[in-house]
């Protein structure tokens, strides 16, 4: 596992730095390393840390969703509240409904079929789209309308939206039916994540407050180890109630995080976002090169010219579904284009989920692979060239006194 651990971190670092000497997003390098590293090319990656890629991945997801919740701010969220609440469902709908109506033409499956794979393709990565938020609002561009904390929100609640949905599908497809209890799952399952959350963090705030005033300080390296080891048995916690009781763990963690940052002195809460920042080099290298390990490279070559089609045409029902969204905000012509852009790709949920419906037996079950692999190919880098390229010149950069009054 240790030279595994050292090809990830050397060879992912230096692809990633290849691609940012040719002005190309560090992630792309980093896929590339694990496709070229994983079992389906040169397979040089140990069994034993691709046995527990998935819990590799799930560890870097919640550093950088800790460090989002640390640099979000409650007015701010308030401010963009219908919006992301539309940008949480209505994008990720309207791609779904696209393949339901033009898949079975396309790729010649079922009705069910084509809702399974559109709720595989539906949901936007969050692995790409949190750090560009992230640097977005730490740099001040689009925060005078909230542009970065509106695309931030929305795209964390499209996955437990999304995955819902997805479980519905698959139990449809295997002649299950559909049950609206499922679909009731997905509102409670977002208000006990941000409840549960924002009741952990008032409790580690007040915490580190008593501490502070006993004049026992506790340093800021170990309130991060605390903030990890609570955000680790917040997922737990939501694989113990799988199936019982509706909970998201990844949106507990970021409105923990929220609430310590809002509670929490300014210069505390800036030194926390700055060590995640620093733990998130190297988690970024686990994330990305795990994630193109995932992709079985193969199936692209089975997905032909109609896959492509058909999610490039989820991709505009897509954008349709993220423009009618920002209907009725202040945001011009060039902002709503980033947002759109901003939605655009696909990788981690992809990778986790693409998989399942072959594993369970069903017909569609390799196609819906292949063109999953295929998305995140051509989503992952297409929405991250897309967003670093295009923000300097569809947003507005606020000037920093401007900043210290939002925050």
């Amino acid at each position: 596992m240790l030279f595994s651990l050292s090809l990830v971190f050397l060879v992912g670092l230096s692809t990633a730095a290849i691609c940012r000497r040719i002005h190309l997003p560090r992630i792309i390098g980093m896929l590339v390393t694990g496709i070229l590293l994983g079992p389906y090319v040169l397979d040089l990656l140990d069994s034993s840390i691709l046995g527990i890629s998935a819990e590799l991945r799930k560890f870097a997801l919640v550093i950088i969703l800790i460090k989002a919740g640390l640099s979000l701010n409650l007015d701010d969220l308030k401010k963009v509240g219908r919006p992301a609440i539309c940008m949480s469902f209505l994008p990720a709908l309207f791609e779904i409904s696209a393949f339901v109506l033009f898949a079975p033409a396309i790729l010649g499956i079922n009705r069910i079929e084509a809702a399974v794979m559109g709720a595989v393709l539906g949901a936007v990565s969050p692995a790409v789209v949190v750090p560009r938020m992230v640097t977005l609002m730490e740099q001040n561009w689009g925060t005078e309308k909230k542009i970065p904390q509106l695309i931030l929100a929305g795209a964390s609640l499209d996955d437990v939206f999304v995955i819902v949905l997805f479980t519905t599908f698959l139990g449809m497809a295997q002649g299950n039916g559909v049950h609206m209890l499922a679909l009731a799952k997905i509102p409670i399952s977002i208000l006990l994540g941000l409840l549960t959350g924002a009741l952990v963090g008032l409790f580690l705030s007040r915490l580190f407050e008593l501490y502070y005033a006993h004049h026992e300080l506790i340093r800021n390296s170990t309130k991060v180890i605390i903030i990890l080891g609570i955000s680790f048995f917040l997922l737990t916690v939501e694989e113990w109630l799988e199936g019982t009781v509706p909970f998201s763990g990844l949106l507990a963690i970021m409105s923990m995080s929220l609430v310590i940052a809002m509670r929490s002195v300014p210069s505390v809460a800036q030194r926390l976002r700055e060590k995640y920042g620093k733990l998130w080099l190297a988690a970024e290298l686990i994330l990305f090169v795990l994630v193109g390990a995932a992709v079985d490279i193969r199936y692209t070559l089975d997905a032909g010219l109609e896959a492509v089609w058909m999610i490039l045409l989820g991709l505009t029902f897509r954008s349709i579904g993220v423009w009618l969204c920002l209907l009725g905000t202040r945001l011009d012509f060039k902002e709503r284009l980033y947002c759109v852009i901003a939605y655009l790709p696909k990788a981690t949920v992809q990778a986790a989920i693409g998989s399942v419906p072959l594993s369970m037996g069903l017909p569609c079950g390799k196609l819906v692979l292949s063109v999953a692999v295929l998305s995140i190919l051509i989503t992952a880098p297409l929405g991250a060239i897309g967003m670093d390229l295009a923000y300097p010149h569809l947003l507005k950069k606020e000037s920093p006194s401007d900043g210290q009054d939002s925050r």
